[in-house]
């Protein structure tokens, strides 16, 4: 560090047996601003990792290049610093890395001395922690190398005494703050500014002793003073009116600090700060964290367009965005908001990712680009079409997730906009956050239109006109999970009569939805070919014992005769239907029958037959329609039945959905939902 005239650094060994870099020794700051990454994985994207993976020095010349390269780190650290990584390796085997820091106001290169210097200085540790090795030494831990507290020099040019009472006239508050905060010296204006006896500001850090200094925001400026090495300054109101100015200047063994009053501005009935002295940043890191909170709640692609439109486009700024996905090699509009004229974003859609635009120069290189006004954009992409949307200022945010480009995040401004470092941090940062919301949610609708589409071909299009027989149904998926199930429902004509059939295979996932499907299609083979209902379900019961699957499943079968006025049922552990006769009653058939399909090779399903009238609905179902959290089944069952006796007269289309939207089963649904309506016809 004195070599190059750096002020911080750290030395990071690599773990015995991890892939991980250890900080070992911090210097010239505390270890706390390095917090985050103290320990850090080879494949981060921090520098220190990158100089081991590429066995190179890593240079960050500025806030520009740490918020383009490392937004995370940028976030964190917003201040105007450079740094350099560099490995600690020979030519046979890396043990760490080392990384410096130097204020922003140093040059933007690294000259040949400095290069030299540092990799000199990493060969020679290098070389040592080479041996120690081959002799067996063990690293020994080292305490943390900070400068030594600050010493005045007032006391020894104008003597002790009279350095006090110089101190002591001034009409403002000075106080010397070590490279932790920690207050070393405060004379008895800034005691008397602050409210509290210079006693008890000594040996504390500021922000932790005055209460109404307790605020991230003002840690945020001493530390943002000894990382850039810059003289910088807040307000903070004392209360309960009171401004104070602070005003930090640091040296690389402390700060010093000046507390004046300052003069708050009052109108329309609210206090601001006075020009110049404060401010903060566009977005806090407090935001940052909130908005990536909400974007886990994100469930599809327009769950997330919504997000970013109400959400992270009002925190930065911007007046209009256009989120692009791609696919098949080209751009595709995935949502807008806030262009008047929609036509305005209608070009992005189908764009190929081969063309030379901002929009695909994004994705295509992982760097987001900002352009403060048009005549910057048109500067570097003449050739680019130009339309009307009334912006003036962009930000093109690549949105990369799992190391892949799945699209483009464009935020407009409608008038000229500065971008500078700590903005350009955040909007990179969100931008990531962005992608991993996109991702899951593309995947999410994937997947959501695969079991639609699944559950869709295994069940009935639609069920089929029959002599004597109305019927109706309803499917609804479960709510939770893959929204597919393994419920099922089939009608069936055969030899001038019918067969009805409702399931329910255990689960409701796609490994159910399957096994339905081969069920159902079991049980029409079994009843085209006139089998008659108890040899259908015993042998519906050995097809499933055979596919060797470990889910059960329970069933009614029912073959309908109305021109005799009867249904005949065999039963499979599966809820009882309910017979509504023409006069209103409602009664629950409680049938005969044998145990879960799947479970037992030689078992016997009993039949029972039932009257038919004229008139009369079957209401055929399954347990996701009758079960609830904290509902006794026995009580859903009656009230199922209630409401069939007073509405069973209605037509049978709108009765199917009285009955599911009544069964409260409509909106949240922890299983699957089946119901099929028969009605014997009257003429």
């Amino acid at each position: 560090m004195d070599d190059v005239h750096a002020h911080s650094g750290a030395v990071y060994l690599l773990a015995p047996g991890e892939q991980v870099l250890e900080m070992a020794v911090m210097a010239g700051l505390p270890r706390a601003f390095a917090a985050p990454w103290e320990r850090v994985g080879l494949s981060a994207p921090v520098p220190v990792a990158k100089a081991v993976r590429e066995r190179r020095l890593v240079w960050v010349a500025g806030e520009e290049d740490m918020a383009r390269d490392y937004p995370r780190i940028a976030v964190v650290l917003p201040y105007p610093f450079a740094l350099a990584a560099l490995p600690v390796a020979t030519e046979r085997a890396a043990y760490g890395a080392i990384f410096v820091t130097w204020p922003g106001t140093r040059p933007s290169d690294l000259s040949d001395r400095e290069r030299d210097h540092l990799s000199a200085a990493c060969g020679r540790l290098a070389l040592r922690l080479e041996r120690a090795v081959e002799e067996g030494y063990p690293v020994r831990p080292e305490p943390d190398l900070l400068a030594p507290a600050s010493v005045a020099t007032v006391a020894g040019t104008l003597g002790t005494v009279e350095a006090v009472r110089m101190v002591a006239r001034l009409p403002y508050g000075l106080c010397a703050l070590d490279l932790h905060g920690r207050i070393t010296f405060a004379n008895a204006a800034a005691g008397k500014l602050l409210g509290l006896p210079v006693s008890g500001l000594l040996g504390t850090q500021l922000w932790a002793s005055v209460p109404w200094l307790n605020d991230p925001v003002y840690e945020d400026r001493y530390r943002a003073a000894l990382l850039s090495q810059q003289v910088t300054s807040f307000v903070a109101l004392r209360p309960p009116a009171d401004w104070l100015s602070f005003r930090l200047y640091p040296t690389t063994n402390g700060l010093s600090l000046r507390i004046s009053r300052a003069r708050a501005v009052t109108g329309a009935g609210r206090t601001e700060l006075p020009p110049g002295e404060g401010g903060s940043r566009l977005v806090t890191i407090s935001q940052v964290l909130n908005l990536a909170s909400a974007l886990t709640e994100a469930v599809g692609v327009q769950d997330v367009v919504d997000l970013v439109a109400s959400e992270i486009a009002p925190a930065v700024g911007s007046q209009a965005l256009v989120l692009l996905g791609t696919q098949g090699g080209r751009l595709h509009v995935l949502g807008h908001r806030g262009y008047p004229d929609p036509q305005a974003v209608e070009r992005f859609d189908g764009m190929p990712l081969t063309a030379q635009t901002p929009e695909t120069h994004a994705p295509n290189s992982g760097v987001p680009a900002f352009f403060e006004s048009r005549r910057q954009l048109e500067r570097v992409y003449p050739a680019r079409p130009t339309t009307a949307d009334g912006m003036a200022a962009w930000a093109y945010l690549p949105l990369v997730a799992s190391g892949r480009p799945v699209g483009t995040c464009v935020l407009a401004y409608a008038e000229p906009h500065a971008f500078p470092a700590d903005e350009r941090a955040v909007l990179t940062s969100l931008s990531g956050l962005i992608a991993q919301a996109l991702e899951r949610a593309r995947l999410y609708d994937t997947k959501h239109q695969l079991a639609h589409g699944l559950q869709a071909a295994l069940l009935p299009h639609s069920l089929p006109s029959l002599p004597g027989i109305e019927a109706a149904a309803r499917y609804l998926p479960a709510t939770r999970g893959m929204e597919i199930g393994g419920d099922f429902y089939d009608l069936v004509p055969t030899f001038g009569q019918a067969a009805a059939v409702i399931g329910d295979v255990q689960g409701h996932n796609v490994t159910a939805a399957g096994l339905m499907g081969q069920i159902r299609t079991a049980v029409r083979a079994y009843t085209t070919v006139g089998r008659p209902p108890e040899e259908v379900m015993r042998s519906t019961n050995r097809l499933l014992i055979d596919l060797g699957t470990d889910l059960f499943a329970s069933c009614i079968y029912l073959l309908l005769d109305p021109a005799h006025g009867r249904a005949v049922m065999a039963r499979a552990g599966h809820p009882p239907p309910l017979l509504r006769k023409p006069d209103g009653q409602v009664r629950t058939l409680d049938l005969a029958g044998g145990p879960l399909l799947g479970i037992d090779a030689a078992a016997t399903y009993p039949t029972t037959e039932v009257a038919l009238a004229p008139g009369a609905v079957l209401a055929l179902y399954t347990d996701g329609l009758i079960e609830s959290p904290g509902v006794d089944i026995e009580d859903a069952l009656a009230g199922l039945s209630r409401r069939l006796a007073e509405i069973g007269d209605q037509p049978l289309d709108e009765l199917a959905d009285s009955l599911v939207r009544h069964s409260g089963t409509e909106r949240d649904r922890v299983d699957d939902v089946a119901l099929l309506l028969l009605r014997a016809r009257t003429g």
